[in-house]
């Protein structure tokens, strides 16, 4: 697989997100491999797409106390069955910390333009309330954390989840996504 996959793509500085990394362009067969992985299932891929970003994300992950992935609304983790981000996540060899919550369903980020994203997702998340004071403490407060996704496009998401781990204690928020779509 990793053969198939373009090189690593390395993006800019995103509002509220330190650095980020996507492992290659949203096209292709990492596309293919992504849309299996989503909406057919496949969560076998995880394991794969797991080191595959381990490996063209180590410089966003070395340092860092732990990964958070981005969640899904509770209606959409179940119409799906799975986080496919929590999934990608429990492969980085890091702490996996569910620290945040999406409070409302929004509607799919796909075919919106950057301001419609960002507002879309705006308010839709906040730490989780069933977050520890414990972990809280020992894994968030003035760490480094890397949220983890599938696809970046605007990055509308991770800044407003970055923005929410901020707020809420987070020292340093990087970003680590398998594929950037432009």
């Amino acid at each position: 697989m990793e053969s198939l996959i373009p090189p690593v793509t390395d993006s800019s500085e995103l509002g509220a997100v330190a650095r980020s990394r996507s492992a290659g362009r949203c096209d292709g067969a990492l596309r293919q491999i992504i849309h299996a992985f989503k909406y057919e299932g496949r969560r076998s891929l995880s394991v794969r797409l797991g080191k595959v970003l381990r490996e063209s994300g180590g410089d966003v992950l070395s340092d860092a106390h732990c990964v958070v992935p981005v969640p899904l609304h509770p209606w959409r983790r179940l119409t799906r069955g799975f986080n496919q981000a929590a999934d990608l996540a429990a492969c980085l060899e890091l702490p996996v910390v569910h620290a945040l919550w999406r409070t409302r369903a929004t509607a799919p980020q796909t075919g919106l333009t950057a301001a419609r994203r960002r507002r879309n997702v705006r308010g839709a998340f906040m730490m989780s309330p069933l977050l520890s004071t414990r972990v809280r403490k020992a894994m968030l407060d003035g760490r480094v954390v890397v949220l983890v996704d599938d696809v970046r496009t605007t990055g509308a998401t991770l800044d407003a989840c970055a923005r929410v781990l901020t707020e809420g204690g987070v020292g340093e928020v990087r970003a680590l996504t398998l594929a950037l779509a432009e």
